[in-house]
């Protein structure tokens, strides 16, 4: 049974103008949430919601950070998926969930880009059509949310993504710094951490084969199947011809799909949901497209189902009983855990690499984190390792001839993980997680994120 006593709390509501247009605002009058709409340009509105830690430490050598959650898809709702199924302070089954990143750090989720979850357009022609240009729709939502909040502009800002939410992290990193130099934001960038983030396609699709070969969900046919596509997508990407790259993208997953009999994309020892047409974060284009929305939110979905007694539908909680907590929300818009039409928009996007940028934050002194979960294959860590090696970052040589060390957890046994660092670049590998790490390895997660920020509660864990 759903434990509606979050709804008691009376709220606050109030609209304001500020740069960037018409700001709706609301929240517990503890101040302990709030959430709204910012429109980040005329008839674009993006929703975004902030909760403060009750965890909170006071150090004044530590400043209590914020940590801006970017899911992926592209077109994937960080307000619901982020917030209920990862990381946020509730579950499905709205109850509290002990392994909250609120134990180190407030969190604020957005429906990014406009046009995913509850963020809307009134226009379809308004979708962003690049990740520049979510980046500084991004940027627009947090001068609203910062400007105005002295209290936030006190506390450092971690991006951390997930998944496609990397390109975002690194171009919204580059565009926020901008901002902040040129005086139009006032924010303390703190890092950025990528994980298991879609930064370089051409790296992940040439890494799936051999992946799966290698622990025999692949026999020598499928592997040269395999890499006879992912030719065919460097090629492509090599022409620029990004769109037609995609769609081969979505003719790879299904090469793999067929030959492999349905592994999940998101954990490759597992078989992919319940059928065939469950396998990936990405959404695919053409005939498949539609069954394709659902590979993302299917996972987690079996997730949850097989560890709780939840067995709830997150649209269905998201469009119920939190549209009602929320009261801001149009009565058009409704919640989507996939946005088709977002994700089509970027299709000329979706396959461009993101290293350069990974490389401008690190030229700029920025703390970048990489963490990779070891079972996933959408973005495999063979196909991490392989961009990150494509840096051209002065202090990567540094880095790779540096040792790792082992990661555990505090009443865990076993190996939970390994860390190499060097100067600003950090990379951590979770062992027995897939694509969704805070899900898989909670405890780790929990202490790596408080690492990443350097919480001051880092060290009571």
């Amino acid at each position: 049974m759903q434990n509606l006593s979050f709804l008691a709390v009376p709220l606050l509501l109030f609209g304001l103008l500020l740069h960037g247009g018409t700001v709706i605002a609301s929240g517990k009058k503890d101040g302990s949430e709030e959430w709204g709409y910012v429109e980040v340009r005329p008839k674009a509105h993006m929703f975004w919601w902030l909760y403060k830690s009750p965890y909170r430490v006071e150090d004044p050598s530590k400043p209590w950070p914020t940590i801006l959650w970017l899911q992926g898809g592209p077109g994937a709702s960080g307000v619901g998926i982020g917030n209920f199924e990862e990381v946020g302070p509730l579950d499905t089954d709205l109850k509290p969930r002990n392994s909250t990143w609120l134990r180190k750090a407030d969190l604020l989720f957005v429906d990014n880009p406009v046009g995913t979850g509850f963020s809307y357009v009134e226009n379809k022609n308004l979708l962003v059509k690049t990740d520049e240009e979510a980046a500084t729709d991004l940027t627009t939502l947090l001068i609203n949310v910062y400007n105005k909040r002295a209290s936030l502009q006190k506390s450092p800002l971690f991006m951390v993504a997930e998944s496609y939410g990397g390109k975002y992290a690194v171009t919204t990193g580059l565009s926020v710094l901008k901002a902040i130099e040129a005086g139009k934001l006032k924010l303390k960038l703190g890092g950025v951490a990528l994980g298991d983030s879609w930064i370089s396609p051409e790296d992940y699709v040439f890494s799936w084969g051999p992946v799966l070969k290698d622990v025999s969900r692949l026999d020598d046919n499928g592997l040269q199947k395999s890499n006879k596509l992912a030719h065919k997508i460097k090629k492509l990407i090599e022409k620029g011809q990004m769109v037609q790259a995609t769609r081969s993208w979505g003719k790879l997953q299904n090469v793999i799909s067929k030959n492999s009999n349905n592994v999940d994309f998101y954990n490759f020892l597992r078989d992919s949901g319940s059928n065939a047409t469950t396998s990936s974060t990405m959404v695919n284009l053409g005939s498949n497209r539609e069954r394709s929305l659902k590979r993302y939110s299917n996972y987690l979905t079996s997730k949850r189902s097989s560890s709780t007694s939840g067995t709830g539908s997150l649209k269905d909680l998201l469009n119920g009983v939190i549209r009602k907590k929320l009261k801001i929300i149009p009565k058009n818009v409704r919640w989507e855990d996939q946005a088709g039409d977002v994700f089509k928009k970027l299709r000329g996007d979706f396959m461009k690499p993101r290293i350069n940028e990974v490389d401008e934050l690190l030229a700029k002194g920025v703390k970048v984190t990489v963490y990779n979960g070891q079972l996933d294959l959408i973005c495999a860590t063979k196909g991490t390792e392989g961009w990150l090696k494509k840096l051209k970052w002065k202090g990567l040589k540094s880095f790779l001839k540096k040792n790792r060390t082992a990661l555990y957890c505090k009443n865990e046994q076993g190996t939970k993980g390994f860390l190499k660092s060097h100067k600003n670049l950090h990379f951590y590998w979770i062992l027995g997680a897939g694509h969704f790490v805070p899900t898989d390895q909670p405890c780790v997660a929990l202490n790596m994120v408080g690492e990443i920020t350097e919480s001051p509660a880092a060290a009571t864990t």
